[in-house]
C-alpha cells in the first residue's frame, strides 16, 4: 500500500483494535494465475500472530490456498472531502479514510481447530443475551456444518496501516474539515471527524 510518511499508522495497538472493530475484510489471493477475492470476517488470535477465517467449500479460492502469500484488507470509515471547506479555492477534492493491510502465509485447518475457530467467531458477534447460543447447539449438527466450509489461518508476516486524515494540512484547515464533517448526518463522516480530532 502506498503510504506517505505523515499518513502511516505506527501504533500497533491502534492497528490491532482497528482489525477487531472492522473485522469484515477483503481476502485476496491468486487462483489459476489471476487475483481473486472473497469478502468475509477474519479474527486475530490472542497472540496477534494469525488471522483466522473460513471459506464456503464450493468457493474455489481455497483449492490452491495452502502455503500461498495472501493479502487481507480491513476498511474503516471513509468519506469525500470538498475543497469548498477550505479557506482558499486553490485546492482539490480528496478522500479521507483509514485502512489496514495484512500480509501473510496461509495454512488450512480442519477438525477441532476449525470448530473452535467458528465458535469463537460466533461468540464475538452474537449478543450475550441472544436466544441463539453456540454452546447450546447440538455437537453433531455443528460438526456437520463444518463440512460445508474450509478453515484457514494466515501467519502474519507484515501489517501496514494508513490513516489519511488531512495530516498534510494546517490545523486551521483540519478544523474546518472537522466542522463540516460533523454537519453531515452519516456515520462515516462522523467517525472520520472523530479520528481527525485525535490528531489535532
Amino acid at each position: 500500500m502506498y503510504i506517505p510518511s505523515h499518513f502511516k499508522i505506527t501504533d500497533h495497538e491502534f492497528i490491532y483494535n482497528f482489525i477487531q472493530e472492522n473485522g469484515f475484510a477483503s481476502f485476496i489471493s491468486m487462483s489459476t494465475g489471476e487475483p481473486v477475492a472473497t469478502h468475509l470476517p477474519l479474527m486475530l488470535d490472542e497472540k496477534k500472530e494469525y488471522l483466522q477465517g473460513h471459506l464456503a467449500r464450493p468457493n474455489p479460492q481455497w483449492k490452491d490456498l495452502s502455503g500461498q502469500k495472501v493479502l487481507a484488507i480491513f476498511q474503516g470509515p471513509h468519506c469525500y472531502i470538498s475543497p469548498s471547506w477550505y479557506e482558499t479555492d486553490r485546492s482539490v477534492p480528496t478522500w479521507n479514510y483509514v485502512a489496514v493491510h495484512v500480509y501473510g502465509t496461509v495454512k488450512l485447518m480442519d477438525g477441532t481447530e476449525l470448530t473452535e475457530s467458528l465458535i469463537e467467531l460466533v461468540k464475538k458477534y452474537e449478543a450475550p443475551d441472544s436466544s441463539y447460543q453456540i454452546d447450546n447447539v447440538d455437537p453433531g449438527f455443528l460438526e456437520g456444518m463444518t463440512k460445508g466450509v474450509v478453515g484457514f489461518k494466515v501467519r502474519i508476516d507484515r501489517i501496514e496501516g494508513k490513516a489519511k486524515l488531512s495530516q498534510n494540512h494546517s490545523s486551521e484547515r483540519k478544523q474546518r474539515v472537522i466542522d463540516e464533517l460533523e454537519k453531515v448526518d452519516r456515520e462515516d463522516e462522523r467517525q472520520i471527524a472523530s479520528y481527525m480530532k485525535k490528531l489535532l
